[in-house]
């Protein structure tokens, strides 16, 4: 569909009930593409909170890094806050953007467990849906889930039972105070990361989660000519896939990364999913937007591969330690003493 972006903007209005959406990112609280589609969002209607970090943090994948000290011991993001504010706290300029010094998949926790508890109770320490980003620069393929930090934060708010869409854009980075108007790249591909977004949203009916439990989604979104909403492709993260080669700067003495040439075999091996959907990457060097479906859920698919895999390892199955055991029954038990699992709406 070749839909003016322009025009897109103009028509924000939401069809579908309001939800509570909690927003995120790598780049830090300051970005230009987290800020549009933030105003987006609000335009359509929604309650949105941005918590995401102080400084930028990209490539920090999943990882989770709190702050070592209760006050910024720089400025924050392009100044906004000054040295020696708290490690979490408000925007000046707007009170439902917050920053912590973390990283971004600790600033999802900090959302949860610190900053709706004690500011915004009605949320009950949940959300509707988590966006994270969009990104500066596309996170494509089955290594960058481990990688990039805009999905790293996804992942730590579907890990807490919250449906969660990565949003990843090819434009380059830009405070927010320097997006010039809705021609602006970061207007327009926050114009055509909402319009995924609001398709996903249009399409949950009235009490029914954004997405299934465990469930998130990657959208890549190509470089944006004339305004126009490229086609929109169903893909998997797997195909033409790259992964990181270290290039040693024997001038420096430092490592730095290219993608590996031609595209490695391992993280281009399809097991799970659609195997007759093209890759993102392809897609997206192809000018269309990729929307990936993946789940929490890591285990290998049950198949031959798998079962030489444990067979190697059968005769330490076979030996059991003394006074243990582990039977369907024994592990019912344990887990039935532990309660029951939360999920998105559950109040802690």
């Amino acid at each position: 569909m070749r839909v003016s972006l322009l025009a897109a903007a103009l028509g924000l209005a939401c069809s579908c009930d309001a939800l509570k959406i909690l927003m995120g990112n790598d780049d830090g609280f300051g970005s230009g593409n987290l800020r549009e589609l933030y105003k987006l969002l609000k335009a359509g209607g929604h309650e949105v909170l941005v918590v995401a970090p102080a400084q930028q943090q990209s490539g920090k994948g999943g990882t989770v890094i709190w702050s070592e000290t209760a006050n910024l011991t720089v400025p924050s993001q392009y100044g906004i806050v000054p040295a020696g504010s708290p490690s979490v706290g408000r925007d000046p300029a707007d009170e439902n953007i917050w920053y912590y010094d973390g990283t971004p998949a600790a600033c999802s926790f900090v959302a949860l467990d610190y900053v709706l508890p004690r500011y915004y109770p009605d949320w009950h320490q949940t959300a509707d849906l988590f966006l994270g980003g969009p990104n500066y620069g596309t996170n494509l393929g089955a290594f960058v889930m481990g990688l990039s930090g805009t999905v790293g934060a996804t992942f730590a708010a579907v890990s807490r039972s919250i449906p969660g869409i990565a949003l990843s854009a090819s434009n380059s980075a830009v405070p927010y105070f320097n997006v010039t108007g809705a021609a602006h790249p970061a207007a327009l591909a926050a114009n055509v990361a909402y319009e995924v977004v609001h398709a996903f949203i249009e399409k949950s009916p009235k009490g029914q989660p954004v997405l299934p439990l465990g469930y998130g989604v990657n959208v890549n979104i190509p470089a944006l000519v004339n305004g126009t909403m490229p086609p929109v492709v169903k893909t998997r993260l797997t195909g033409n896939a790259n992964t990181d080669v270290a290039v040693f700067n024997e001038t420096t003495g430092l490592f730095d990364w290219e993608n590996i040439d031609p595209v490695a075999a391992g993280i281009n091996a399809a097991y799970n999913g659609d195997a007759s959907l093209p890759g993102e990457t392809y897609v997206v060097a192809g000018g269309g937007v990729s929307v990936s479906v993946f789940t929490m859920d890591f285990d290998a698919p049950e198949n031959t591969y798998t079962e030489l895999v444990f067979a190697k390892a059968e005769g330490l199955f076979a030996k059991k330690s003394a006074g243990t055991s582990y039977s369907k029954r024994m592990v019912e038990e344990r887990m039935r003493k532990r309660g029951a699992m939360l999920s998105g709406r559950d109040v802690l």
